[in-house]
């Protein structure tokens, strides 16, 4: 008999551990190649790990709850025929705080075997950042609490430092702030308790991290959109039979925001620090509702590659994905500007809050019929035209108002200059 190590794979670029959620093999079980193991969860999306050999299940190296690195073995399953030294895991991505220096390295390692009551925590710090914190005496509220200035909004070292040097400075008004935040909820004898899921806990970290790092501006813009309307119900049924799609608004909208993040590159970027990050690719975040009904931000990645019919293609695959709760990691990973379509409640318009570390989110407000003075040669008059509200939030760290008002104002004039005799 061999024992093979099932590792847990690489996920995407910037996932560099998971939590073991659930197992679904215990001890002694048989297991098939290619079944489910364990069901984990990132700090996106929750997703599960096959094996890649049949046998028995013979150790569990890991409890449910766990955090486990990529690339780390967390189960023993004997096979028939000899010892499998590694299996065809990839070369592992190890997070840049974790591989610095060996000292690092060893420090890390302590801190994952002793810093148990941080690693409760729904958010993600790395090893050197716990074990930071753990020598300092700061509780898991207060880790939490920190707003980060690494990749998406992940506390670094010099965060982490910078936040102990200021509570040495002045501890009360920390502690002020601390206690603010925890203010004591009346509740009655009749009130429901109900405790967030892992997903909600997650989105709330991210949202109150966003406003506390993003200087918030909103600018508006209202688009005609009736060619868009019209050519769409001229063309869906066609266009339902021959590319076996539904098509929708979203992807036409999607592909006016590409062409202007290309007008507009300086859009297209992220903050690090005192640096701006111009990103090469457009990679657009269109905001989906999960099976539980919370939302999440699936990637369509060089978005401004794509045609009408690939963007509906990929809108409605990672939709449905969404629903189904079909996503992998990497789906979520790389965006580089959001859309969220608050039309879909009836919505007129939001102020959607950015997503970190992007600078700009768009959203698409609900499309209704109003009257609306029309210009024409022979002099004005009042019709019914389809119309609907562009919302766009953007850092203004580093976007202005120009920019962000003639990015809207430019995806505005693609809507509108959509050509009802096209094709798809």
């Amino acid at each position: 008999m061999a024992r093979f190590e099932l590792k847990l794979p690489k996920m995407g670029e910037s996932v560099a551990e998971a939590t073991i959620t659930n197992w679904l093999k215990q001890i002694g079980d048989k297991i098939e190649a290619d079944q489910t193991v364990v069901e984990i969860a990132t700090d996106k999306v929750d997703s599960e790990v096959p094996s890649e050999v049949s046998g028995i299940l013979v150790e569990q190296l890991f409890a449910k709850g766990d955090l486990v690195q990529v690339g780390q073995a967390f189960a023993i399953i004997e096979t028939e025929g000899e010892d499998v030294a590694e299996n065809k895991l990839q070369a592992v991505e190890v997070p840049v705080e974790v591989a610095t220096t060996e000292k690092n390295i060893e420090v890390a390692k302590e801190s994952l075997s002793s810093s148990k009551n941080i690693s409760d925590s729904d958010k993600f710090f790395s090893p050197l950042v716990k074990n930071i914190a753990k020598e300092e005496g700061i509780s898991l509220s207060e880790l939490e609490s920190i707003n980060g200035t690494g990749k998406n909004g992940r506390v670094t070292k010099d965060d982490i430092l910078d936040f102990v040097a200021q509570k040495q400075i002045n501890p009360k008004s920390k502690n002020q702030e601390i206690n603010i935040s925890q203010t004591p909820i009346s509740v009655n004898g009749g009130d429901e308790i109900i405790e967030m899921d892992r997903m909600r806990k997650l989105i709330s970290g991210y949202m109150v991290a966003s406003i506390q790092t993003a200087a918030h501006v909103h600018s508006f813009i209202e688009v005609d959109v009736t060619n868009i309307v019209k050519w769409r119900e001229k063309v869906k049924s066609a266009f339902e039979k021959r590319e076996g799609e539904k098509l929708t608004y979203t992807p036409i909208f999607m592909e006016a925001v590409a062409k202007a993040l290309k007008d507009y590159p300086m859009m297209n970027i992220s903050i690090d620090g005192d640096y701006i990050i111009k990103k090469k690719n457009i990679n657009l975040g269109m905001a989906a509702s999960l099976p539980n009904g919370n939302l999440i931000v699936p990637v369509i990645k060089n978005a401004d590659q794509l045609n009408l019919v690939g963007m509906a293609k990929a809108v409605n695959d990672l939709g449905n994905r969404a629903k189904t709760g079909k996503l992998k990691p990497d789906d979520t990973q790389g965006g580089t500007y959001t859309v969220t379509n608050v039309g879909t409640f009836g919505s007129v318009f939001g102020t959607p809050i950015i997503n970190q570390p992007q600078v700009g989110i768009l959203a698409l407000g609900v499309i209704r019929k109003v009257p609306a003075v029309i210009e024409t040669p022979e002099g004005d008059f009042i019709g019914i035209r389809q119309k609907m509200f562009l919302s766009h939030s953007y850092d203004h760290r580093l976007v202005d108002g120009a920019l962000g008002g003639n990015f809207v104002k430019r995806v505005a004039d693609y809507l509108e200059a959509f050509d009802v005799d096209s094709d798809f």
